[in-house]
Formats: C-alpha cells, structure tokens, sequence
C-alpha cells in the first residue's frame, strides 16, 4: 500500500506541476519561470562532504565527484526535466547518496537544453563527455544511470556510441525513462488520468522543442525502437501512476527479447521518478539501485498490469 507521504507528495504535484504539462501554452511558461530560478550548481552542502571539480565541455559546466579512494568505476548520471528544465536538488540529493553508499565517481553534465538548444547540441555535448570518460575508465567500469528525459539520453547515448563502435557501459539504471515519444500505445491515454505529475499535450511540446525535426518515432527520440541488443545490463524503475509506464513495461520485455538483462522495479501507487523524492518507497527504491550496481540483487517474479515480469527486483 502506498505510503501516506506519497499520496501527500502526489496531490502536491496534480495541483502544481502537473498544470505545466496540461498545454503547450503552460509548459512555455513554466520554462520562461524556471529561467529566472534555475541553478544547476551543486548544494553547499555537498561541497563540504565531496571532493567536486568542474569543467567545461562544448561551453557548458560538467561536475566530477571524485570516487572514493581505490574505486575505479564511474557512474554519468543524465538529469531529467522533460528536455527543457535544469537539473534540481533532487537530483543532487539522489546523486550525493549514490557517491557515498557506491564510492563511484560521478559525472554530472549539465547539458544543454531546449528551447535555447536542441538534440544535436544536447547529444554533441554528452557524447562528448562520455568519449573523455573513456580516455582514463575502462567501459566496465562504467555505469549510464538517468531519469525521465536523462533514461532517454542514456539509452540513446549508448546506441550512438554503438553505432561510432565506442565501447559500451555496463550497465544502466532508468528511472522513469521516457522511451517511447510516438504516441502509438493506446494505454498511455489510460495512465495519464492517474499520473499526478506528466501531461501529454505538454510532453509534445517539450518533444517539439527539443528533438529538432526529428520524427517522433525514430529511435534517437524514442529508443524503444532502437536496436536494444547493444544495451547492457538493465534496472528498470517504473510505477503505476506514471503515464510512462505502458512503454516502459514494453521496452522491458522487447530488450529481453533482444538478449539484455533487464530487472524491473514496479512499484504500485508511485508516480513519475519517485526514487528522487524522499518518501518510504523511495528506501526501497535506492536500495534497489545500490543492490544492482554492487550484485547483491534478489529478484523474484512478479505480475504487474497483465505483463509477467520475470527478474522483477523485490520491492
């Protein structure tokens, strides 16, 4: 059962953020807003318990979390905000907790986004840094982890780099990925009367804004309908009230087809990226992460939705 600060949280959200994504013409304004109180810089909080170095890639800042003395694996960590809104301190919560329970080093990009730039210049620009990764860590030891738009990227970005015959990550963690931009589910009309937090008219126009005339359905906007075998171990993180969801449980059973371990965290009642806001199922759901990326992972099977989750981590 859901806990009661997530249905606290989730009504929080369907009367605040959930009206940016209700129309073209709100999303517009809650981007011209978050302009004016945006801060991509790491917490002062988390200067004094990290050791944190910034560059500069293609003009925009990258932040190293330097690893913990004798650890080589690295984690790029994707932020989410729809294309167009800049990482939060959320996402630099759920990072700081990562660098101290992992000991990985992460780096964190901030990355251009729409509508002052497009895919091109978003892709150019975490291509980039993932190739300089790679001058100094070896693919192993590598992990490609994101959220909402940031699982986009991740999945993108490791096809791109298949296609460029780079070595890849071994492992990625999505959390809430949007994987599926064309529409073409009919079940994520459903969800979207549940999900306290995503709108369909306003995602289509975040799509529109940073996919630079890209069809929806090609797989560098929608990877699902990529070539899912080049991708590496999968955690999947997906709950019931996120629109999506439908997709997401797809992409599952579609990369396990392919040949890709894919373990799937369901958690019934949550709604998109929970893992990023303090609640009881978010516990569960870093815990889920932790376990994952050091292979102390318990799965079992598990039915969510009508679709037979084999490997479903335990939640």
């Amino acid at each position: 059962m859901p806990s009661f600060k997530s249905h606290v949280v989730s009504f929080v959200l369907r009367h605040s953020r959930k009206q940016a994504f209700s129309s073209p013409e709100n999303l517009q304004r809650w981007i011209a807003y978050a302009r004016k109180t945006e801060d991509h810089h790491p917490p002062a909080s988390l200067r004094t318990r990290f050791d944190i170095a910034e560059r500069m890639v293609n003009g925009f800042p990258v932040y190293e979390i330097a690893p913990r003395t004798g650890e080589r694996k690295r984690m790029l960590y994707l932020h989410g905000g729809a294309f167009v809104f800049q990482i939060t301190s959320y996402h630099w919560g759920l990072i700081a907790e990562m660098a101290e329970r992992l000991g990985f080093g992460i780096t964190v990009p901030i990355y251009p986004i729409a509508p002052e730039h497009d895919f091109h210049a978003m892709f150019g620009m975490v291509g980039k840094v993932y190739r300089q990764m790679l001058e100094d860590t070896e693919a192993a030891d590598i992990v490609f982890m994101g959220d909402s738009a940031g699982g986009n990227m991740a999945v993108v970005l490791t096809m791109m780099a298949a296609e460029d015959a780079l070595p890849l990550p071994s492992h990625h963690v999505l959390i809430s990925p949007g994987l599926d931009m064309s529409l073409s589910n009919p079940e994520v009309f459903e969800a979207e009367r549940n999900d306290p937090w995503l709108g369909i008219a306003g995602g289509l126009e975040a799509i529109r804004l940073y996919s630079a005339g890209i069809d929806r359905a090609d797989w560098h906007i929608s990877p699902l309908y990529g070539d899912l075998s080049v991708l590496p171990k999968t955690l999947l993180l997906t709950g019931s009230h996120d629109l999506l969801t439908p997709d997401n449980l797809i992409f599952a059973e579609k990369a396990r087809a392919a040949g890709v371990e894919v373990e799937v965290v369901y958690e019934e009642g949550m709604f998109h990226v929970w893992p990023l806001i303090e609640m009881p199922e978010t516990r569960r759901a870093r815990n889920s992460i932790v376990a994952f990326l050091t292979g102390e992972t318990r799965t079992r099977p598990v039915k969510a939705r009508g679709w037979s989750l084999e490997g479903q981590a335990a939640t």
